[in-house]
């Protein structure tokens, strides 16, 4: 058992991860509350998967935006002071939500707005503190990082929905909005005591500004198959295997329950990703990092398609969910140690910022196809269909880049 406990070596180590981690559990927490009442409200709104879609559509573009456009500030700019202003963004995106729900019965314009708020945001918060990250802990234990981050985003994951089902069932969705605003408040004071992080004069381009360092990553990615790949196996398993935007209607119309059910449908994935993380001691005695990765999504797609199979039994729909949850966690672990021990200092806001964008921008991709499928046909050929497509996917990718499979650390990218 010691050797599948995580290391907690970074947090004993490093003053500044440790708080940053911290404040963001904490303030991850919150956002799970909003997530929970966003989708449960547009629902109760409009009764329409297509409408609840329509929210990951409304954040997809400004993330794509903010992503490529403010990228570089990422590598020019203090990374602490950049941290506070996301952070102070997305506190100002949940406050917009909680004044329209106190109000009662807003818009889907003002919740639209908001969501798209908070996205954007979002793809200034997630890059930044990653780029952070391997000069706080140091390139040898990026995947311990990797993995309590993971253990940081998928614990306040699987307490923020079940929490957050039961504040809106028990006293409606402005507390849940309101509990989300004052989580922020230990993100920003984590932000405002670390050491700042000036960019690194070696690693600066004085010629990379504008579209020309944006288009300096996209260089950089060419001929790196084996780091575009780690891009492309995680669009195709969120965008076609990610049905968070199903639980809603598959909670009220198949489990037969409504705030608190969705609580649970959305948390049991991240209690599956907690429990792989914090049991991913073994994770430093894998060296055929592609191979792990691959393997990790196939096992997604095949627990998304029989959770579509199983029914109205919630507790195998529960343990299903929990089990495509792991294996992405081990996924992410290991995407995000290939993608930051591949990629140079002065590139990594830029690299970061478009690794976000596929990590939350391919879900949101996902809202919007998985609720379209569904209004076509039915939620659950949308469920299965998308888990289908997904293992199909991984195949495809390790046929047309077979090195991916076979890569290991200290390999060219």
């Amino acid at each position: 058992m010691r050797g599948l406990a995580i290391d907690i070596t970074p947090l004993r180590k490093s003053r500044d991860f440790r708080l940053l981690w911290g404040g963001e559990l904490v303030s991850q927490i919150g956002s799970q509350f909003t997530m929970v009442a966003l989708l449960y409200q547009v629902f109760t709104l409009t009764n329409s998967s297509l409408a609840v879609g329509l929210i990951g559509l409304c954040q997809l573009v400004p993330m794509l935006f903010v992503s490529i456009g403010f990228g570089p500030q990422i590598d020019r700019r203090d990374r602490r002071r950049l941290l506070l202003f996301a952070q102070s963004g997305l506190m100002s995106a949940s406050l917009v939500l909680l004044i329209g729900a106190y109000v009662g019965d807003p818009p889907l314009v003002l919740v639209y707005g908001a969501a798209a708020l908070s996205a954007a945001f979002l793809s200034i918060s997630m890059p930044t503190r990653s780029a952070m990250t391997p000069r706080l802990v140091g390139p040898e234990l990026m995947p311990q990082a990797a993995a309590l981050n993971q253990v940081m985003w998928n614990g306040a994951a699987v307490i923020g929905p079940a929490l957050g089902g039961l504040v809106i069932a028990a006293v409606g969705i402005t507390w849940a909005y309101g509990i989300d605003v004052a989580s922020f408040v230990a993100a920003l004071a984590a932000a405002f005591l670390v050491h700042s992080q000036l960019p690194i004069p070696a690693d600066l381009d004085e010629d990379d500004v504008g579209m020309s360092a944006v288009f300096a990553a996209l260089r950089y990615l060419k001929g790196r198959r084996v780091l575009q790949s780690t891009f492309t196996v995680d669009i195709v398993a969120m965008v076609f295997g990610m049905p968070r935007v199903l639980f809603p209607v598959l909670a009220v119309t198949r489990f037969h329950g409504g705030a608190g059910i969705l609580g649970l449908l959305l948390g049991a994935p991240a209690l599956g990703a907690f429990l792989g993380a914090v049991s991913s001691g073994w994770i430093r005695r894998v060296h055929r990092l592609g191979l792990a990765i691959l393997v990790a999504v196939v096992v997604w797609g095949a627990a998304i398609t029989a959770f579509g199979l199983v029914g109205a039994n919630l507790g195998l729909a529960l343990v299903l969910l929990a089990v495509a949850g792991g294996a992405d966690v081990i996924s992410a672990v290991f995407r995000n140690t290939v993608q930051q021990i591949t990629v140079p200092d002065g590139l990594r806001g830029r690299m970061s910022s478009l690794n976000i964008f596929v990590v939350a921008g391919g879900p949101r991709l996902g809202d919007f196809e998985g609720g379209a499928v569904a209004s076509i046909f039915t939620p659950t050929v949308s469920v299965v269909s998308g888990g289908l497509l997904c293992i199909a996917g991984v195949g495809v990718i390790a046929t047309l880049v077979p090195q991916f499979a076979r890569w290991r650390i200290g390999d060219p990218p």
